[in-house]
């Protein structure tokens, strides 16, 4: 079996974190919101969310429990993007922001696809041939480039308030938010296409890192504490490192290769 390297530990490390951060707060984790308010048995919900999240975390971190927990993560964020996530997109299918979100979502379902595809045992490629190996990577590359497309489209859509998150020591910031923007598109066409994926996946977690290091990280130092900043910097924290195993999944692939899917 399979352990992935340094992205595998620091996805792990922060979904442990996030869950942490859940059990300590209360209510939803960061990565785990858009549950409906009215919805019954909501706060035993949002105790399930952290706990799949601490324990996913922890089990992912040893050998003997990878699977069994990547697993566990895979099947309940499939669960949680197609009845939560993907309740908006039936409800609002012409705002845009309902992409935005369940392509948040996406993009961890991307991440924990590349770990599943890896650790599979025989069992899960016995079972389940489609979302192991190369098919399985394929597929979370897919859900990545989907996930990509929305969050460039909502640059173009929303342009004032990505505009008001750019740091105000930068210059420009309506060009900034129309650079990056442009940049997920081309990211996405890039892992779709074929046309120079690893470096369209690197450069585009690269991206979400840098919107963490710059926006998310500084607010938290800087003594904000709030739920919506704590939680909007977990899930950015997410983003960057399930970004991060979608690009290691190029880690065989030339830079500048073209035709590679």
């Amino acid at each position: 079996m399979r352990i992935a390297s340094v992205s595998h530990a620091v996805f792990a490390a922060i979904l442990t974190a996030i869950g942490i951060v859940g059990l300590v707060k209360g209510g939803f984790a960061p990565i785990w919101d858009g549950a409906p308010k009215a919805l019954p048995g909501r706060e035993a919900l949002a105790y399930l969310c952290t706990l799949v999240s601490l324990a996913c975390g922890i089990g992912l971190l040893w050998r003997r429990s990878a699977v069994p927990a990547v697993r566990l993560l895979l099947a309940y964020l499939l669960i949680w993007i197609v009845l939560v996530k993907g309740r908006f997109i039936v409800l609002q299918p012409t705002v845009e922001v309902s992409y935005e979100s369940t392509g948040e979502t996406a993009v961890i379902v991307a991440g924990t696809w590349v770990l599943y595809a890896w650790l599979a045992n025989e069992w899960d490629k016995q079972h389940l041939p489609f979302a192991t190996g190369d098919r399985g990577v394929r597929i979370a590359r897919i859900v990545y480039a989907l996930a990509l497309i929305a969050f460039g489209l909502s640059h173009f859509a929303y342009p004032d308030n990505t505009a008001s998150l750019v740091p105000g020591w930068l210059p420009w910031h309506a060009a900034w938010v129309y650079f990056t923007g442009s940049a997920y598109l081309a990211a996405a066409a890039g892992i779709l296409f074929g046309v120079v994926p690893r470096l369209a996946a690197l450069l585009s977690t690269l991206q979400m890192g840098g919107f963490t290091l710059l926006i998310w990280l500084p607010l938290v130092a800087a003594g904000h504490f709030d739920a919506d900043t704590l939680g909007e910097c977990g899930v950015s924290l997410m983003l960057t490192a399930s970004g991060w195993l979608l690009a290691d999944s190029y880690r065989d692939t030339p830079w500048l290769a073209v035709g590679k899917r």
